[in-house]
């Protein structure tokens, strides 16, 4: 095809990868006139003399950058969630197909898009990313050192807090061969390491959470904490995108799958769309509410919850809570209100 003059391109859809990216733009017309694959460092300069455009790509690795970097060469560009543009896709998988689906979602009036994040929030969420994986570091290593220990016939009870007692015991135990203590002392080295880093980082964390102002107010959210308000505050694009605090829960998965049909409603279990790491944040914490709740006979607990745990089990209150604080979070977030608890009455007692 016979390249026309840029100044017909009005809209480009871009299959980002490593060092190949895809192209693929229409005219006025919806005709296409672009088709072009290119190295990185092609692509860049085309973009740096193309007039401003509007430019689709995939909301996936390096997404980000790309989005802060053509846009410095005054081009708008859209973020499109790969699950939204999966459906444009004509035939087959690859590049080109795959440019061509973008370019042609970012046309629909009612496509949703997801906000180029700045490099500030990309640091805030690396640094989440570093807690996550330093703690699944620390459960592998945890895991291990019990599983080699029951091998000798000594355990010890659940929790975390247990692990360096444990491997006193061990030292301190005769029975066990010496090329064995050896072995759990260097677990042992490596599982200390490990605790120090995340208290490290864990600090950063709260550093973080006591220099934003919106963080703060969340957190006094029941069931949210520090660690919850951050993970809000981070991973949440725009509040103001999101009509309702019903849209916000169903971004993050807390709102039941619908299987409705035919005048019926079918609601099954909840869609765990969106982030998973801050949906489960938010389960864990209302699940300590529950427990909480629980423990106290239903001390200073709302009618609305002491009611759900008379009909329900306890997991399924505990999703439905994280539900109800999603929207108390989005909430906050939108209009800067505080955090009030309500007044509840005294549950009644039963004769």
């Amino acid at each position: 095809m016979k390249e026309p003059p840029v100044e017909q391109i009005i809209r480009i859809g871009m299959d980002t990868s490593k060092n190949v990216f895809q192209l693929h733009g229409v005219n006025s017309a919806e005709q296409p006139v672009l088709r072009k694959k290119l190295t990185r460092r092609e692509m860049v300069r085309f973009f740096e003399k193309l007039p401003p455009t509007v430019v689709a790509i995939e909301a996936c690795g390096s997404a980000h950058h790309w989005a802060r970097l053509l846009g410095s060469y005054g081009h708008e560009v859209r973020l499109i969630a790969p699950q939204l543009a999966k459906p444009y896709v004509k035939r087959g998988k690859n590049d080109a197909a795959d440019a061509e689906a973008l370019c042609e979602a970012m046309s629909r009036p009612t496509m949703r898009f997801v906000p180029a994040k700045s490099v500030e929030q990309q640091a805030a969420l690396m640094l989440i990313a570093m807690r996550t994986r330093l703690i699944q570091k620390r459960t592998q290593l945890a895991n291990t050192i019990r599983g080699f220990a029951a091998e000798f016939g000594v355990t010890a009870a659940t929790g975390m807090c247990r692990i360096e007692p444990l491997l006193e015991r061990i030292a301190a135990d005769e029975a066990i061969p010496e090329l064995a203590r050896e072995l759990f002392a260097l677990h042992g080295r490596e599982y200390s390491q490990l605790l120090m880093e995340i208290e490290r980082v864990e600090a950063q964390v709260m550093e973080w959470h006591r220099n934003d102002e919106c963080s703060q107010r969340l957190a006094k959210i029941p069931g949210v904490g520090p660690i919850g308000a951050s993970l809000l505050m981070m991973k949440t694009p725009d509040p103001q995108q999101f009509k309702s605090g019903r849209d916000f829960a169903a971004w993050i998965g807390l709102t039941p799958r619908d299987h409705s049909t035919a005048g019926k409603v079918r609601l099954g279990v909840i869609t765990r769309a969106g982030d998973e790491l801050l949906r489960s944040t938010l389960v864990v914490g209302a699940t300590a509410v529950v427990q909480h709740v629980r423990r106290t006979g239903g001390k200073n607990a709302s009618v609305w919850l002491l009611g759900l745990l008379e009909r329900k089990k306890p997991k399924l209150v505990a999703v439905a809570l994280a539900n109800k604080i999603a929207r108390i979070a989005w909430k906050l977030m939108v209009s800067g209100e505080q955090y009030r608890r309500a007044e509840l009455s005294p549950p009644a007692v039963a004769a």
